[in-house]
């Protein structure tokens, strides 16, 4: 149960629709960018589609989001189902997120590479730009923490992609909140704490915006969003010139 001291900030990021800022009312409406989310129930356990465009409404930001998730898919899954190649085929998006488990053994890292190696070139043709979402390991596998982030990492350089480091900074989020569980009751899903870092973490690398940047009314909640911040920085700091 999260603490009722941080409701607000939490359900405005995860759960609420926010208002968009009426700052721009008066100027020419601008198109939106367009976002696909595909994985499996580790990008549908608390929406967090929807906790990316709360954080974009809070800043005043437009996003509209669509989401191909279903239990225990890989992405491997997902070609073969073929219900996400149809979802990127009908074209607009700006950006398609590629999620599956936290793929930290050699086997399940091949077989990430190869289905991210498969999808690229239709995102390409669809005229978006691919983002991978690094996924977290089970609570009693932390040990599996610097596999899963590099697994993710090499598919992202394989295709020139966007690299999202969630794994990364529920890592610092570790050190900087340890009073917060990012995981839920079965130890592998997110709790609302979890979804709200990864939800920070995708804002950062799709806007450039810093997630510390962002108003919090809760110093808990603020740890996580220097987590997601210090994930990001590292990421940009280790990519080539």
């Amino acid at each position: 149960m999260i603490p009722h001291v941080t409701r607000r900030t939490v359900l405005v990021a995860v759960g609420a629709a926010c208002a968009t800022n009426a700052a721009g009312q008066d100027q020419a409406p601008v198109q939106p960018p367009r976002v696909l989310f595909i994985g499996n129930s580790l990008t549908y356990a608390n929406d967090l589609p929807r906790a990316v465009r709360s954080l974009y409404a809070l800043v005043g930001l437009p996003l509209e989001t669509a989401m191909v998730a279903k239990p225990n898919f890989s992405l491997g899954d997902h070609w073969d189902d073929r219900d996400a190649r149809h979802a990127i085929r009908r074209r607009g998006w700006s950006t398609v997120v590629l999620q599956q488990g936290p793929s930290s053994r050699e086997d399940s890292r091949a077989m990430l590479r190869e289905a991210v190696r498969r999808f690229a070139p239709l995102i390409a043709e669809a005229g978006a730009t691919p983002a991978r979402f690094s996924a977290w390991p089970q609570r009693q596998r932390r040990e599996d923490f610097s596999r899963a982030s590099d697994s993710y990492a090499l598919a992202a350089a394989d295709v020139n992609g966007i690299l999202m480091p969630v794994a990364d900074a529920w890592r610092e989020a570790f050190d900087l909140a340890p009073s917060l569980d990012l995981y839920s009751e079965d130890g592998l899903h997110p709790s609302r704490y979890g979804t709200f870092l990864a939800a920070l973490v995708i804002f950062g690398a799709l806007t450039g915006r810093s997630p510390a940047s962002l108003p919090s009314d809760n110093q808990e909640l603020a740890l996580l969003q220097q987590a997601a911040a210090n994930a990001l920085s590292r990421v940009t700091a280790a990519a080539p010139d």
